[in-house]
């Protein structure tokens, strides 16, 4: 059976649009036959602070696979490309003040600090730059955590898969943030021929 998915594709290292031309080639080796494909985008970072712009893309792909068996595929294509555990997106907790006092904790240097709490359960406060809101907690706790985003070379995304939903720890389909990323919904609108 053929099913239609729609991958999103972004990179901000390197020569950017030359691996997203190699990661085409590999989803068609791979995965199946691109249908289409939208313009490349040029976009900040969204969620980190980075020198580096991305280049986004959207494709439409058939494929045969399975959700499952097409996210082992795309992250294989990640690896072929150069993405490591390092540029992987980490889960983290974040601390969120609700007291209507604000609160304010000053570094004199623009450099990452570190506080760790002295109890049971130690904990870390990272400061990533100036425009930093929030205070985030490291912790091997699982609930509540938040993504951290690093530079890569390449990210391939799931956002759809026929109609299907799916809502496991590790695949979630219809992607969960995509409605809230314009260099994910303009070239997805581009390739489902929607208006903006």
């Amino acid at each position: 059976m053929v099913h239609t998915v729609y991958l999103g594709l972004g990179s901000n290292l390197g020569d950017r649009e030359a691996t997203i031309l190699k990661a085409y080639e590999e989803i068609e080796r791979l995965i199946g036959v691109i249908r289409r494909r939208s313009a490349f985008y040029y976009s900040e970072p969204w969620g980190f602070e980075s020198a580096h712009a991305f280049v986004n893309t959207v494709v439409m792909v058939e494929t045969s696979l399975t959700p499952r068996q097409l996210l082992r595929r795309t992250q294989q294509i990640e690896r072929l490309l150069g993405k490591t555990k390092a540029h992987a997106t980490e889960k983290t907790r974040s601390l969120v003040f609700s007291s209507e006092k604000p609160r304010s904790l000053v570094f004199s240097s623009e450099k990452p600090r570190s506080l760790v709490f002295s109890s049971e359960k130690p904990r870390s406060l990272v400061l990533s730059s100036e425009k930093t809101r929030s205070l985030v907690f490291s912790s091997k706790d699982s609930s509540s955590r938040l993504p951290i985003y690093h530079d890569r070379p390449i990210d391939i995304d799931i956002l759809l898969y026929d109609d299907l939903t799916i809502d496991q720890p590790d695949l979630k389909i219809p992607h969960p943030l995509m409605q809230e990323r314009p260099f994910v919904m303009q070239p997805l609108n581009e390739v489902k021929g929607k208006s903006e």
